[in-house]
């Protein structure tokens, strides 16, 4: 190795020394240039006087000239990459040179032509331009004669500044294999011309037709500021370029950096599918009313109770406590938050929720001010399997924590609900309507504030679809889905947890709030714009087959029955449903039965659930399924207008 750097540093002196030989050159050939343009292009015509004392001062100008481009690192820049800032270096040294021999001439009494100085000055510009910049353009046409076999074919989108400084280090490099071949922008004036040598072909509408045109293997989208409406656009326009990968640059902020590099292209993700901006919420109210606090998470090791637990830790609780009945989740999510908070007071609890002793004496030890419940049983094939397991888990866990929140007299307690709980089809949705029931009756009579948070799928969580599809199209398929007309809402975890911490904030006693998820994606779509994104083609490639409705399972699922109850937040995005009125000693009197029923196994667990919650309907038929559901977004200025 230290050989390797002698020979480096050997070759960096060679190229010093030979560009010093040629600046030598350069100075004399810009002194007798100089003359020979001012008399004519004819040598003859040349006064010896001028001969005289060219030879005369050549030596002095030589010197102070090479000072003055080592003062201005014109012997210290890596010309390959050379840009504004060394050609202002070569101007201020080029200037500078002609001044000196100004000044020095007229010192020494030497006699020169008028026009001299800024004869001289243009041609030594031009030289000494010309040979470092050289060095920029001998890469490019490298590249471009000794391309490799495997060179990838690739398009850009965005010919902006991305875009550009993108472009730069693709083409500047000799190590990378892109050739890169066409740019798309939806700038009509920019289409036609060139940048850095590479054509603006089209726009992003023209992807697909281009891509076949050019033999685009790869397609690069570079344009970090687009929104995500905008970005959902042009990948679905790059979905459609058969055989093409497509990779993407992250977020505006390395922009403002002047920061973007290859090694930044990452592949897309399912967020950039969603076509919806991330949801703005108010941090600031969070950190209020969690900083200081007391804070207990059950099913704390989980997708979203692991979340929650990262985001209250940074608002500085007096005591972070994770429930739940893994041991290695959650011996992971305390590594984790002890490695980022060193300070924390964290408590790391190992138990179940259905176990009121175990949750009693966590209640009574810790004195927990805030409660957020997201332990549960949600798989919606298992629990229809195992319905009672549903109802002992979900319905006992929830009266459980419930009770002891009342009991103890916790400030807030909020619910971990689901989208899958209106009009369920299924034991899991069912069972965490009867939840919601629970929190409902306790909020009547407790000083304790209880509220419920219902959403849809979280992206990333365990059992998503998204991973499925992914680990199915690196085996190289078949891809499942269940159903070709099946949709479903879709947030991301962090989304989901700012919802439940700023509801947390909001909650009043006995609200259920919901999420205004934008419109409901497709799962079939997802699937083929995953699979034609990561450079194959849907049925083709990977292929696809529909495996039918689970039990219990929906075509549609949906937020809310009816828009009547609904009611606007402070947030525009996060919506009240405010349900009838509950009858709190009626449901907890069958919510009594119905955990006994469970452990008892009965078969008719089922039946019991109807009574409670008269919308569950387990035989419903496909065809009833396949209504469509009730749109916040569709009908979002009505409610407004109503309010």
């Amino acid at each position: 190795m230290r050989c390797d750097i002698e020979k480096k540093e050997n070759s960096i002196q060679a190229q010093t020394i030979v560009q010093l030989f040629l600046d030598v050159c350069i100075i004399l050939s810009s002194m007798g240039g100089a003359l020979w343009v001012r008399m004519d292009f004819q040598f003859g015509g040349i006064d010896t006087v001028f001969l005289q004392s060219l030879e005369k001062y050549a030596g002095i100008n030589i010197v102070c000239t090479l000072l003055v481009f080592r003062g201005f690192r014109l012997y210290n820049s890596l010309w390959r990459y050379a840009g504004m800032i060394e050609l202002k270096n070569i101007v201020y040294a080029v200037t500078g040179s002609a001044v000196l021999q100004v000044v020095g001439m007229h010192v020494l009494h030497v006699s020169m032509p008028r026009s001299y100085p800024v004869l001289y000055l243009l041609l030594l510009f031009f030289l000494t331009g010309f040979s470092r910049f050289i060095w920029r353009i001998l890469p490019e046409r490298t590249q471009e004669t000794e391309q490799k076999p495997d060179t990838i074919r690739t398009m850009i989108v965005g010919a902006g500044e991305a875009g550009n400084m993108l472009l730069k280090e693709l083409v500047g490099s000799s190590h990378l294999n892109r050739k890169i071949v066409c740019i798309i922008d939806d700038d009509r004036t920019k289409i036609g011309t060139y940048l850095h040598g590479v054509p603006v072909a089209g726009t992003v509408k023209q992807i697909p037709p281009l891509a076949e045109r050019y033999g685009v293997n790869e397609i690069i989208v570079a344009i970090p500021s687009a929104s995500s409406s905008e970005k959902k656009k042009i990948l679905e326009s790059c979905s459609r370029a058969v055989g093409c990968n497509v990779l993407t640059l992250p977020g505006i902020y390395q922009i403002i950096n002047g920061d973007v590099h290859v090694s930044m292209l990452r592949k897309i993700e399912i967020n950039d599918l969603l076509g919806r901006e991330p949801v703005d919420l108010r941090m600031e109210t969070i950190m209020r009313y969690v900083k200081g606090k007391t804070v207990l998470v059950t099913g704390g090791g989980g997708s979203i109770g692991s979340e929650i637990c990262r985001q209250i830790a940074g608002y500085a609780p007096r005591t972070l406590i994770l429930f739940d009945i893994y041991e290695n989740s959650a011996y992971d999510v305390r590594g984790e938050l002890l490695y980022q908070y060193p300070d924390l007071d964290l408590q790391v609890l190992i138990g179940s929720v259905r176990n009121e002793k175990r949750v009693n004496t966590i209640f009574s030890t810790y004195r927990p001010e805030l409660v957020f419940h997201a332990a549960a049983h949600k798989h919606v094939p298992l629990m229809e399997d195992s319905p009672n397991e549903a109802i002992k888990n979900n319905v006992l866990g929830t009266w459980n924590v419930a009770k002891a929140a009342d009991a103890y007299h916790a400030k807030k307690m909020v619910l971990i609900s689901t989208d899958k709980a209106v009009r369920p089809t299924n034991i899991m949705g069912a069972s965490k309507r009867i939840c919601e029931l629970i929190v409902q009756s306790f909020a009547q009579t407790s000083k304790t504030e209880y509220a419920a948070v219902r959403f849809g799928n979280v992206l990333g969580s365990n059992g998503s679809v998204v991973p499925l599809f992914q680990k199915q199209i690196a085996h190289g398929g078949p891809v499942t889905v269940t159903h070709p007309d099946i949709i479903r809402y879709f947030m991301t975890i962090p989304e989901a947890v700012h919802l439940v911490l700023q509801c947390g904030a909001l909650a009043e006693g006995g609200e259920i709030f919901i999420l205004d998820m934008g419109e409901p994606v497709k799962i079939l779509d997802l699937a083929e714009n995953m699979i034609r994104l990561s450079g194959l083609e849907p049925g083709k490639d990977i292929p696809i087959t529909f495996t039918g409705l689970r039990p219990g399972e929906k075509l549609y699922e949906e937020l809310l029955i009816s828009l009547d109850n609904l009611k606007t937040t402070e947030n525009k995005q996060i919506f009240v449903a405010q349900p009838a009125p509950v009858d709190a000693e009626r449901t907890q009197r069958f919510v009594r039965k119905l955990v006994q029923d469970a452990f008892a196994e009965s078969e008719h667990i089922r039946e019991e659930v109807q009574r409670l919650v008269p919308e569950y309907t387990p035989e419903r038929t496909e065809t009833q399924s396949a209504q469509q559901p009730v749109s916040i977004r569709k009908d979002k200025a009505n409610v407004y207008a109503a309010q």
